[in-house]
């Protein structure tokens, strides 16, 4: 299980570091990054509008968006920083691991800040060489805080 923890630590140092592509290889090809709008109360992603609802095509187009020098929305870049809990195993299928982690996220651009709380719930699948991530779920403390903020990955 130590395995399944790390990947979820790296995964958060990976976004810190703004090594996007290193950070989407951890995604598995059928995967599901999702932050519901209303948080922990929301039980199915196609059942009410989110925040973030997005494939593995999805994800690869924000990082490409993310690193082409002429988006816009980063003139200037946005930087993140992830404080993570001890991640809480819960139970999974066969050949799964499911994780719950407390986290607090910090992203800066400019001269403004946000400062986000919440808890993932990473659903991980086993392959041949260690994890891939099959599905991120980032339950936000207060989601309606994060809509126009947000510009990195939570």
């Amino acid at each position: 299980m130590n395995d399944a923890i790390d990947l979820v630590v790296r995964e958060a140092a990976l976004l810190d570091a703004r090594r996007f592509d290193d950070w989407l290889a951890l995604y598995d090809v059928e995967c599901l990054y999702w932050v519901p709008l209303l948080g922990a109360a929301q039980a199915d992603p196609r059942s009410h509008n989110a925040i973030a609802c997005e494939d593995r095509l999805l994800l690869q187009l924000r990082v490409d968006r993310l690193k082409n020098p002429r988006a816009h929305s980063q003139h200037p870049a946005s930087h993140c920083q992830h404080v993570l809990q001890r991640s809480v195993p819960e139970a999974g299928e066969d050949g799964e691991a499911v994780l719950r982690t407390p986290f607090i996220y910090i992203e800066a651009r400019g001269e403004s800040q946000v400062l986000l709380a919440g808890s993932y719930r990473h659903r991980l699948v086993r392959i041949e060489d260690g994890w891939r991530i099959r599905e991120k779920r980032v339950d936000l403390l207060n989601p309606g805080q994060a809509l126009p903020a947000i510009q990195l990955f939570i």
